[in-house]
């Protein structure tokens, strides 16, 4: 298996997204959850499952687009994909550029290797563990990527479209000198490249919305904790607790992200 293979799949699903980005008008179903759903997530979807399906026939598929598969089967499983093939349906629908395409493998329940595509931004992420994160821009050679500590306060990365009291109130805690409002896993992504130095999430979120992106800043030298632990995939209920992404230096978060209720 060779990351670079994923990377070719992110970015394939990405263009068949910006074919219906790009058209004039495009429908907009709504899920159970009251969630949006466009033909790009479906599009993608069916991209990634395809390929996945036929580069490695033997690891199952866990995607938002496909998730009707029960515990009693999946919890069997030792190593399988985690994918949200549109992360960010509301910054697609608003038209703003920020969302994106996620692959993660996970192995033992545990976000091992992660790729996030952007494309509109024609930008992507990828992670992993002990191999170290990297971005790549269109046109441009791969960078190594690693989280950094604050000077002085902290910049905060927050969500664009779900933002919460609960969220400030925490980050209102420590020394913030900035804060960037973005769509999607690209929050993940400025904390690996060290362009904010703390995302915290209150609100839930599902197993694919944060995979690859933890995949990504575990390389990049952060973590992504619940109640003082990594993130834990495959659970018998997909839902996410509340979590922090920072990095692990200098700061002393590390020790101090217990959640409060």
């Amino acid at each position: 298996m060779t990351i670079h293979s994923l990377i070719c799949i992110a970015r394939s699903a990405g263009l068949a997204i910006l074919d219906i980005y790009a058209g004039e008008h495009f429908d907009v179903e709504f899920k159970d959850d009251h969630s949006p759903l466009t033909k790009a997530d479906k599009a993608s979807h069916e991209l990634i499952k395809s390929e996945l399906s036929r580069l490695y026939p033997d690891i199952p598929l866990l995607s938002e687009e496909g998730k009707e598969i029960p515990y009693g089967e999946r919890r069997k499983w030792r190593r399988f994909w985690l994918v949200d093939p549109l992360d960010g349906t509301k910054e697609f629908i608003k038209r703003n550029g920020e969302f994106t395409v996620n692959i993660a493998l996970v192995e033992n329940n545990r976000a091992v290797l992660g790729v996030i595509h952007a494309p509109v931004l024609k930008a992507t992420y990828w992670g992993e563990i002990k191999e170290g994160a990297f971005k790549q821009k269109e046109g441009e050679k791969e960078q190594a990527i690693k989280v950094r500590a604050p000077e002085s306060g902290m910049i905060a990365v927050q969500s664009r479209s779900h933002a919460s009291e609960a969220e400030s109130d925490f980050l209102g805690q420590y020394s913030i000198a900035d804060t960037i409002s973005i769509g999607s896993s690209l929050k993940f992504c400025l904390v690996a490249e060290g362009k904010a130095h703390i995302y915290y999430r209150h609100g839930p979120t599902w197993e694919w919305d944060t995979a690859a992106g933890q995949a990504i800043v575990e390389a990049a030298g952060g973590g992504v904790l619940a109640d003082g632990n990594p993130l834990r995939y495959n659970k018998e209920s997909l839902l996410n607790p509340g979590f922090v992404v920072t990095s692990k230096k200098g700061v002393g978060l590390w020790e101090k992200v217990k959640m409060s209720r």
